[in-house]
């Protein structure tokens, strides 16, 4: 209830699940087929980077802001639906607007499509509905989040994702992740999952990984990114996703990606990447 993502719009945690997410949804478009998206800890949907809190810490500037200068051709092409929704953003908000996952959600809606927003901070969730509830694509509903991961699926879509990005402020929310996570696809085997971690806690990420490796009954992706040294002391060293149902083609996309922004994103020269099968693979 304490955690503001305000203080940490744009990093380099938020570059790598923005750009998944934005993948995600790429590949549900490409389909006339209405979808769902439900984001379960939604925050404010929009931030500015010139805000008092984003500047107060300047995560971004290691993060999307050193994403100006352009990558090669094949990566630039991945991540144009990521840069396309920051820019409709910016173009509505402000030039120093930055998407949430919920604005980069309603960027991508088509009539038919449905986003539920969800979100527990008191002032963040009023943000968020007076943002958002307006809007005949897309609803907000005040509750925890994990609680909404049970109870929002499976939706009437057949097709959709869930985006699960807790704060992370409790312990034992690594080992509470895989196990709602295996749940929730149990309940919705068709639903796109992707269930996003900070790299702090590794042996908690190691058994999270190993059970749902052995237990999950669906085909998913690790897509870890390091920026920092993992031993290093000062903040976070990197961030991952597990993406359950991922589209056929983010393996491949993510062999493009991933190094790509390992390398553009480094700090004192160390930047790495894992793209790993985990579950059964189709």
């Amino acid at each position: 209830m304490n955690y503001r993502h305000a203080f940490h719009a744009g990093n380099h945690a938020d570059v790598l699940k923005h750009l998944v997410l934005a993948r995600v949804l790429a590949h549900l478009l490409a389909k006339p087929t209405a979808f769902r998206a439900i984001d379960v800890f939604a925050g404010l949907g929009i931030y500015d980077l010139s805000g008092d809190e984003a500047g107060r810490t300047g995560e971004w500037r290691e993060g999307w802001g050193l994403l100006d200068d352009p990558f090669p051709d094949a990566v630039e092409a991945l991540l144009a639906p990521y840069r396309a929704a920051v820019e409709a953003t910016r173009a509505r908000f402000g030039e120093t607007a930055y998407p949430g996952s919920p604005q980069i959600i309603r960027e991508a809606l088509r009539r038919g499509d449905r986003g539920v927003f969800v979100e527990l901070h008191p002032q963040d969730a009023d943000v968020l509905s007076r943002r958002y509830n307006q809007d005949p694509l897309t609803k907000v509903m005040r509750f925890d989040g994990w609680t909404a991961l049970n109870a929002l699926i499976p939706p009437p879509e057949r097709r959709g994702l869930v985006l699960i990005d807790p704060p992370f402020e409790v312990t034992g929310e690594i080992e509470r992740l895989g196990a709602l996570l295996l749940k929730a696809v149990a309940k919705w085997p068709t639903g796109v999952f992707l269930a996003w971690y900070p790299i702090k806690d590794h042996a908690g990420i190691a058994a999270m990984i190993e059970t749902l490796d052995r237990a999950l009954t669906r085909p998913a992706l690790r897509l870890d990114l390091l920026i920092q040294h993992p031993d290093a002391t000062a903040g976070l060293a990197g961030s991952g996703l597990v993406v359950v149902n991922p589209p056929w083609t983010l393996a491949d996309e993510a062999a493009l990606f991933l190094p790509a922004l390992a390398e553009r994103l480094a700090r004192d020269d160390y930047g790495a990447f894992r793209c790993d099968a985990v579950g059964p693979q189709e």
